[in-house]
This record gives C-alpha cells, structure tokens and sequence, in this order.
C-alpha cells in the first residue's frame, strides 16, 4: 500500500512541476510601442497600454498561448495634438474600434526561452498574422514588489500598416512599422 500511494504521491507531484503556468498581464507595465519614419527624416515613437490578458507557458513542454488587449483610446506619442489624429478616422477609429488585440497559441523554444510567438495581431477588427521574435526574456521566482513568480519579455515584428487599413499619409509615411510589445506578468 505504501508503494502505490507513494507512487500516486510521485506521479501527481511530476505532473505539477511539468504542468503549464498561468500569468496575469501586469497593465502597468504592458505597452505596445511602434516606430515609424515621419517624412523620411526621423524616427517617431508612440506607445499604447495594455489592458489586460494572460499568458500561459509550459517551458518543461516548451509550449504557450499569449492574448493581450490594448486600449487604442490611450495611445500617446509626447504630442497630444498627433494623439488625437492618431484617434481619428484616419488611423485608429477609436470611436468604432477601441481596442487591438494579439492572440497566439504557438511560442517556439530557442534552449529554454521563447524565441518567437506566431499569433494574430488585430486593429479596427482586420485580423493579420504576425510573428514576434522575442528579443529578451526573463522570470523570477518571486517579484521584487509582488512576492510572486513574475516574467518580463520583449518581442518585436515588423508590420505594415496598410494591412490594418492605416493608410493615412501613404506614402509620404512609410507603411512599414516596427512594433514592440513589452510585457511583465504575474502567476496566478
């Protein structure tokens, strides 16, 4: 009897250590930025928060999902006047689309970090595949603040803008953007 319940005991315990973990989008320190080049003369940057999702990994699988949702409405450059263009019809629509979305259920391993996190990338209700190579990654055991298991990541693609029928400016603005999303993530 000692055997069997040790093995029971044994066997649900190694199946919780490989079991996928479940983590919280931290909003605070969740954005999406993108980059593009204003005129062909410089670089401008703008970011939008995240509101909320979970991402789910199982790194003895080298497995995961990721779903986050941004708020298009708080998008933010330094120039409240270009905010509000970026609000408009022109570009985002907020008033009938109001948030974006990345959703991906394939993560590929590079050793034991992601690599990059193949999903689909959603602005003004235009579905695109997008294919973000992770360009760092890190989880602690406890976060220093929290006191629970958190990670950090930073992915980066570029995308055209076109795509999402973003097509104010063409082509004085080019349609190539570079998107980053950094990401921190608490356990549940």
């Amino acid at each position: 009897m000692k055997k069997i319940l040790a093995t029971i005991l044994l066997g649900s315990s190694c199946a919780a250590a490989n079991a996928a973990d479940t983590y919280t989008i931290d909003a605070n320190h969740t954005h999406a930025t993108f980059t593009f080049q204003h005129l062909g003369l410089s670089a401008f940057d703008g970011k939008i928060p995240a509101e909320d999702g979970t991402i789910v990994l199982d790194r003895a699988q080298k497995t995961g999902s990721v779903e986050v949702t941004f708020d298009l409405q708080k998008v933010a450059t330094g120039v409240a006047k270009f905010d509000d263009h970026l609000r408009s019809n022109d570009f985002f629509d907020v008033k009938t689309h109001p948030k974006a979305a990345f959703k991906a259920s394939k993560i590929e391993f590079r050793g034991d970090k992601p690599a990059t996190i193949a999903g689909n990338l959603t602005i003004k209700n235009i579905t695109k595949p997008v294919t973000l190579e992770v360009t760092s990654f890190q989880c602690v055991e406890q976060h220093p603040m929290a006191k629970v298991p958190a990670c950090g990541a930073n992915a980066s693609a570029t995308i055209k803008r076109s795509d999402f029928d973003l097509k104010y400016a063409l082509p004085a603005v080019p349609d190539e953007i570079e998107l980053r999303i950094e990401v921190e993530a608490m356990r549940k």
